[in-house]
């Protein structure tokens, strides 16, 4: 099947029944079925792993290159301001609204189009694989992490979310520390003890200050945060230990792993990271897909929000339609035309290299 009208018109199909499941973040089985289904009806062999489905185009070829399309079909929950049910995947003004419509159900159904545009072609360039994942909003570990070791060697990603169809080049990743600072208690009258509040003031200036060499030509310089601090148990007594948690937005000239080590350099308190699986990515700006899309009109951006782009060891870019200004907004709504758009502003630029 590879005429692109009727892929948008199966991808919209596609997008009203998934606005009408509700598939919160560890509750996509039935949006996983329903995807399952649909692709299983156009001959495709599915895998599935928990609620992620995955699968590569008919004429796989080892010896090629693999290109991943990845999006997510799990919402967060919709907000108290919602004026419409948010599973009434109901279209009017050319708006169809519904809870996930836009974040990222039109991304979503977009890439599943192309990849069955592609599905039996003969002699591409490069294989494709879909992957079709969970828990995205929760930045779960059952989600894309899950089932990367099962996609196998893959050269090039593409993550649907809300760009315009703009294309984000970067994206920032993040690390978040709680860290300690010990120091003898004492009563507060005697000049007894060694003050923790004040050993970690002296940690939480240099976060306040601290420049890191290089900076990112898209992002400029790691920003730090602390966002919390505490410490003592009553007014008479010093504390022995102060606690402070930091938000690390890191840029693509770091690695997470290169930014923690330099901190901890830097400082004298202890400092533990709640993960540093979240990383930053990038993808240069003369890479063929890039290339093809700034040739369409496209602009190239540095994103500010966190995807499942941040799980990938690989050159990726997040590219998709609707607006990532709707996302998680009430009554969410995705533009029709901007899915048909999609559609083939994503097989004009992928024309380019396979």
């Amino acid at each position: 099947m590879a005429d692109i009208k009727a892929l948008s018109q199966l991808a919209l199909q596609l997008l009203q029944q998934l606005i009408s499941i509700p598939s919160f973040s560890k509750e996509e089985d039935r949006t996983a079925d329903l995807i399952e289904q649909l692709l299983q009806q156009h001959g495709v062999i599915t895998h599935r792993k928990l609620n992620n489905i995955w699968a590569w185009n008919k004429h796989f070829d080892a010896a090629k290159p693999t290109i991943l399309l990845n999006s997510h079909h799990d919402t967060v929950k919709p907000n108290s301001g919602y004026t419409r049910d948010p599973y009434d995947a109901k279209t009017e003004d050319g708006k169809l609204f519904g809870l996930g419509s836009n974040d990222a159900g039109g991304c979503l159904v977009s890439l599943i189009a192309v990849f069955l545009y592609y599905f039996e072609q003969e002699n591409l360039k490069y294989n494709f694989c879909l992957a079709t994942t969970a828990e995205e909003e929760i930045s779960g570990v059952n989600g894309l992490e899950l089932i990367i070791p099962d996609l196998g060697k893959l050269d090039f990603g593409i993550v649907g979310e809300p760009t315009l169809m703009d294309l984000a080049i970067a994206e920032r990743g993040l690390m978040v520390l709680d860290c300690t600072a010990h120091g003898r208690a004492g009563h507060a009258a005697r000049e007894e003890g060694d003050n923790a509040i004040y050993k970690a003031l002296a940690d939480i200036e240099w976060f306040r200050n601290f420049k890191f060499p290089k900076e990112s030509e898209v992002f400029g310089p790691i920003k730090m945060s602390v966002t919390i601090i505490n410490a003592g148990s009553q007014h008479n007594v010093v504390p022995a230990t102060c606690t402070f948690t930091v938000d690390v937005r890191v840029t693509d000239a770091y690695r997470n792993e290169e930014v923690l080590e330099i901190i901890r350099e830097h400082v004298s308190c202890d400092v533990k990271p709640r993960g540093i699986r979240l990383k930053p990515s990038s993808i240069v700006k003369n890479h063929p897909f890039v290339q093809a899309g700034v040739g369409l009109g496209r602009k190239t951006y540095g994103s500010p929000t966190t995807s499942d782009q941040s799980l990938l060891d690989i050159p990726s870019i997040k590219v998709g339609p609707g607006d990532s200004a709707r996302s998680h907004m009430a009554d969410e709504f995705i533009y029709v035309e901007e899915i048909a758009q999609g559609i083939e502003l994503y097989v004009q630029m992928l024309s380019k290299i396979v």
